[in-house]
């Protein structure tokens, strides 16, 4: 009768050209091995399933490798085998956890003194090291200030903090990173190649996602997952299984905020409440969605992911314009953060989706998603109601009238200053930036610019900045100009007054130009 081995076990690397990930560590190690300056006691941290037993043990076989101690141990001799198998008598692991009480640890460390029973080094691995008792760190502690040169200390922790700082002192410590999802799924697939099992890429990415960075809990919902889908790693059981909303649902959504059909997004949105898909996930999934669209806008010959294949990415780059997309991103994610604040869950997901479409820049042929238009501010001029924004052709309008009556201020106050009036349609508005302030231009300022300027003029418009030199002056350097002729009219009637040429005449005084100021008018 066979048994069956779990994945994380059976494919538990043996050797360090075995491992995912982990380069930092497996550099140091190796030196260190081939230098022979190895230290008395090493500390693996790191969160769960990233490899800190594994790299212990195969640390362990490297220093015991009856071929002699180097990085390569050679696997086949007594020593290697008996390491793999959990059976070598002069490797001790130690589940602290379970050993708290400090009898136990001096009951462990009494045998310290004495030498190994066949191997080169007597090694003690301490597995959730920080577990341990007071007491028994103090008698940890005797044992690594003056250690047998025939022992070794491995430990391995997910929380250092916890470790007094008189241990953490004495030891080598060693960060463990959380895996990418990258090197996840590609470990997963070598693993279900070598199986021969059946599996799509989706499926995988998905795991690789669900391992939130733990090969070991990848592994496991492997596992799970080949029992769900009949020995079959498919993405639809994958989601299933895990809860996760489909890909489609995903992209329609995208497609949807793309066309700016209000409408139908909103069906959309209600049926899936009633097919009672979770809006956090949603919401994540459609914020990674935009995240992939806008690389593909920003790098053209990006290729996709198992999620997201280079076709459908192409498409909706080409469907949403990328202030649009920006849009899209920072209220998913912001609605995703806010769902707790809402009513309920999915109140929230269709207002983050309606907010999507309100605040979308206006363009030519808006569809029915866009709000409409409120009425012209107070006091704006007739120039600047909706039926008479039209000039594209003519003499571009006065910037400088325009920016007084702005609702801005800071830095989008100070890039609006700093740019000349171009043109403006019913649609559009387009600024020369002073290629002197082009640092000033950022897309929150942006932002902002673009929202008071449809508040001024009643209406959404597409906010277009050049940055070149215009024809026209801009307001920062008409007020530049309006202040060096108030400073050189005031030096003037400095210099005329009659006080002041008295002075000048009887003690040869001279005037210092750069001091003399315009007086400032009285409020």
């Amino acid at each position: 009768m066979s048994s069956y081995t779990a994945l994380a076990r059976k494919w538990r690397p043996r050797s360090f050209a075995e491992m995912t990930g982990q380069e930092h560590v497996l550099r140091a190690l190796g030196n260190a091995l081939a230098s022979d300056r190895m230290h008395h006691a090493y500390l693996f941290a790191g969160t769960r399933g990233v490899g800190k037993t594994t790299v212990a043990r195969i640390l362990a076989k490297c220093l015991n490798c009856e071929c002699g101690v180097s990085a390569t141990p050679c696997g086949n001799c007594a020593s290697c085998r008996e390491i793999d198998s959990g059976r070598s008598v002069d490797l001790i692991e130690v589940d602290a956890a379970s050993r708290t009480r400090v009898d136990d640890t001096r009951e462990l460390l009494d045998n310290v003194q004495y030498a190994p029973t066949r191997s080169r080094y007597k090694i003690y691995l301490i597995d959730e090291v920080h577990m341990l008792s007071p007491h028994s760190f103090n008698a940890l502690l005797k044992t690594l200030e003056e250690p047998p040169p025939h022992v070794k200390f491995l430990l391995a922790t997910t929380e250092p903090q916890k470790l007094p700082v008189t241990v953490l002192s004495r030891c080598l410590q060693f960060n463990l990173k959380r895996l990418s999802v990258a090197l996840i799924s590609a470990r997963l697939q070598h693993i279900l190649r070598a199986e021969n099992i059946e599996f799509e890429p989706a499926a995988v990415q998905l795991l690789a996602h669900g391992g939130d960075g733990s090969l070991r809990d990848a592994l496991s919902l492997l596992d799970q997952l080949l029992a769900y889908g009949n020995g079959k790693a498919l993405e639809a059981d994958a989601r299933a299984m895990l809860g996760t909303v489909g890909r489609d649902q995903i992209v329609r959504l995208a497609r949807l905020l793309a066309a700016g059909d209000a409408r139908s997004l909103i069906d959309y949105a209600q049926g899936l409440d009633e097919r009672a898909s979770d809006p956090a996930q949603l919401l994540e999934q459609l914020a990674a969605l935009l995240e992939r669209v806008a690389l593909k806008q920003l790098v053209p010959d990006f290729e996709g992911d198992e999620l997201h294949p280079v076709e459908l990415l192409a498409q909706l780059a080409a469907a949403i314009p990328a202030e649009d997309l920006q849009l899209f991103y920072q209220t998913a994610i912001l609605g995703r953060r806010d769902l707790a604040l809402a009513p309920d869950a999915r109140t929230g997901f269709r207002m983050t989706l309606i907010r999507m479409l309100a605040f979308r820049p206006a363009s030519a042929g808006a569809s029915s998603a866009a709000p409409p238009a409120p009425a012209a501010p107070k006091g704006a001029s007739a120039a600047a109601a909706p039926a008479a924004v039209s000039d594209a052709g003519g003499e571009p309008a006065d910037w400088q009238t325009i920016l007084a009556a702005l609702d801005l201020n800071g830095a989008p106050r100070q890039l609006a200053a700093n740019c000349a009036l171009l043109a403006r349609d019913s649609a559009t508005v387009r600024l020369a930036l002073d290629p002197r302030s082009a640092l000033m231009r950022t897309r929150a300022s942006e932002d902002k610019l673009a929202q008071a300027l449809a508040r001024y003029f009643g209406a959404a418009v597409r906010l277009e900045i050049e940055v070149r030199d215009s024809a026209a002056e801009t307001p920062a350097r008409s007020s530049e100009r309006a202040q060096a002729e108030r400073r050189a009219q005031a030096r003037a009637a400095f210099e005329a007054d009659a006080t002041v040429g008295a002075l000048k005449e009887r003690f040869g005084a001279s005037v210092l130009a750069d001091t003399v100021r315009p007086a400032e008018p009285e409020c």
